[in-house]
């Protein structure tokens, strides 16, 4: 619905993302060790999508999709370090069409399109270059310099170097090195608090994007030992690892290859052999971090309200991919299992055509590639043709949109065109390494480019350990999910020009959904 312009001028936008947050871990749903007070408050005066799912991972292809509202078959950043075409445009660019200045704190993880660039361009030795279209408040990569001087500047006499300011406090597992108010969340939440603070005078658009909980997996005090490792939901999984491995080649890799150094500083071997007391520990420790990050962007929600500026304000929480943690013997965000991809979305709307729908539960199933739509629609700003997404604002109008999707879609690339790793393991080419998912209520099937699919029936194995592909009594199942994905691969196939027709009168345009 279209804003007037008093409207627009004094509306603010606040998408905040975590990094690698699973969507069961939310108070507000119910999970046992969450000790999220703050979100659960925002979802309490929002709108809580609990099925909602991420469309890639890692960070820089997940991350492409909710900027540009694309699928990773569209805008095909399929890794990190992989190039975003500069031709598509994204969430930041949009918004500046509504006069807004977008501001990042944090990171996007976007790899500059190298087209129009010199070979030893530095742009194109990093992944983690600023998305286009937003300005720069403070960006902090994986090696965060700004906040390490930061550190040092507060008197730390710990190690001012990645990764080893992330090392275990020495006989004290889990714990960091750094206290609580010296830490990457509360340096960067400070730093977007003060600016927005500052900032109260006029409407802004904001990204905040927190690392953690993302590994390596090391919280200050009080957050290492808020959650008793004792306590902490056990890992779903096969009996072994040897035993998950059977089920598919991929996960059989990913089991062999997957190191714990990403998780744990200066630890080696694979996390597939980690024992049951360090993966306890490790959700406990991950648990922590979540509370660390719900008690920072609690203190953002109460500057806002302090300076007047929450009931102008829309809040987006969601992140980018979620994290296996232990489950199937694994940690990180490969492979297919909805661990890796089930993630959270709370969306607070001020306005009051939403009061209707505060703290109400959506289980529809929606996707990371809705938010920018979603963003762009409250704005008044229209949405780009090309966007795979769909706004979800009936949502927090109280409303069931009519022929809403029926399943979540998502896709994993495993190639890498520098070691060929997987490649090589799995006698691939990287074009064969992809994988796409269409998952619906019952039945989530996985289809592999150069490998054998997956089929779940969900309703007797929830967890994902038996493979019903090519199981006689669900070979009707299976071929209805076949059709259904091509069809949506071809419903969503590139469409700049193909609803456009030039002749008599000039160039016709239609706009509308894709079905």
């Amino acid at each position: 619905m279209p804003l007037s312009e008093s409207s627009r001028r004094r509306r603010n936008v606040l998408l905040i993302t975590a990094d690698q947050w699973r969507g069961d871990c939310l108070g507000v749903v119910g999970h046992p060790a969450a000790r999220t007070p703050a979100l659960d408050a925002l979802a309490a005066d929002g709108v809580t999508f609990t099925r909602h799912y991420a469309q890639a991972s890692p960070c820089g292809p997940a991350r492409a999709c909710l900027h540009t509202g694309r699928y990773l078959m569209s805008h095909r950043s399929v890794r990190n370090g992989t190039p975003l075409a500069d031709r598509h445009t994204n969430m930041a660019r949009e918004a500046r069409k509504a006069g807004y200045d977008p501001i990042l704190f944090g990171y996007t993880d976007t790899t500059a399109d190298p087209k129009g660039l010199h070979p030893a361009d530095p742009r194109l030795a990093t992944y983690e270059g600023v998305l286009p279209g937003y300005t720069a408040g403070l960006v902090l990569q994986e090696d965060p310099r700004p906040w390490l001087a930061r550190l040092g500047a507060q008197g730390f006499t710990g190690p001012l170097k990645y990764p080893d300011v992330y090392r275990d406090r020495p006989g004290l597992p889990g714990t960091a090195l750094y206290d609580a108010g010296q830490s990457d969340t509360a340096f960067l939440a400070g730093e977007a608090g003060a600016w927005m603070d500052s900032h109260a005078d006029r409407p802004w658009f904001v990204h905040l994007s927190l690392l953690r909980p993302h590994p390596p997996w090391v919280a200050p005090p009080p957050y290492d030992r808020m959650v008793d490792p004792e306590t902490v939901p056990a890992p779903i999984r096969a009996a072994s690892a040897t035993a998950e491995a059977a089920q598919h080649p991929l996960l059989a890799h990913l089991l062999a290859t997957v190191g714990r150094g990403a998780f744990f500083v200066g630890q080696e071997g694979p996390v597939s052999s980690l024992p049951d007391s360090a993966i306890r520990a490790a959700r406990a420790t991950y648990y922590g971090l979540m509370a660390e990050v719900d008690h920072h962007v609690g203190r953002i929600f109460d500057g806002l309200k302090a300076t007047g500026q929450f009931d102008r304000t829309l809040i987006v929480f969601t992140t980018d991919h979620g994290e296996m943690l232990g489950d199937h013997h694994l940690f990180g965000k490969d492979g297919y299992f909805d661990q890796a991809f089930h993630i959270p979305l709370i969306v607070r709307d001020p306005s009051p055509e939403a009061d209707g729908a505060r703290g109400r539960l959506v289980d529809d199933f929606t996707e990371t590639v809705d938010v920018m739509p979603t963003v762009l629609d409250w704005l008044g700003v229209e949405i780009p043709a090309v966007v795979d997404g769909v706004s979800l604002r009936p949502f927090l109008a109280g409303q069931d949109p009519a022929g809403w999707r029926q399943e979540a879609h998502w896709e994993f690339d495993f190639r890498d065109v520098r070691t060929l790793a997987a490649e090589s393991a799995l006698g691939l080419t990287p074009d064969q390494c992809t994988l796409a998912v269409l998952r619906g209520r019952r039945f989530k099937y996985v289809h592999f480019t150069g490998l054998p699919p997956l089929l779940f029936d969900l309703a007797e194995d929830a967890c994902e350990l038996v493979d019903r592909s090519g199981d006689a009594r669900l070979a009707s199942q299976e071929l209805a999910c076949t059709r259904r994905m091509l069809s949506w691969r071809m419903a969503h196939a590139d469409r700049d020009y193909a609803n456009m027709s030039a002749g008599d009168g000039g160039l016709v345009e239609w706009r509308g959904p894709r079905g």
